[in-house]
């Protein structure tokens, strides 16, 4: 075997291992959606008066461990793979799909919507 095709053997190793290794967890993913949560909250609709709309994101940054362990874990599924992790929630009548690759989350379907939703039930 040539150097070259070692040294590519080795390098992909490195890689898949790296990627196994950042592979997200649940509670990961718990974050990301907190994060995609806040996100929509603070593009909430702007008929909203300023004081109504720093009410909500105190009440949002206090309760949303709450509404996560409430809503979000107990209906989604991880399906782990290995290199990469693919996350299923059911909530909110929409159904969200992501996937986790190195540490960081690709929404697939649904997310967007569900967000709004969730954060309507929150409040």
């Amino acid at each position: 075997m040539s150097l070259l095709r070692l040294s590519v053997i080795v390098g992909a190793l490195i890689i898949l291992v790296g990627l196994a290794w950042s592979n997200p967890t649940t509670d990961d993913y718990l974050q990301f959606v907190e994060q995609e949560l806040g996100k929509a909250i603070d593009r909430m609709d702007q008929g909203t008066s300023t004081r109504e709309q720093q009410f909500l994101r105190q009440m949002f940054r206090s309760q949303s461990k709450k509404l996560l362990d409430s809503f979000v874990r107990p209906n989604t599924v991880r399906r782990n793979w290995g290199l990469v992790s693919h996350y299923e929630t059911q909530v909110a009548d929409t159904k969200v799909l992501v996937l986790g690759l190195a540490g960081h989350f690709i929404p697939l379907r649904g997310v967007e919507e569900a967000t709004l939703k969730i954060g309507r039930m929150a409040f």
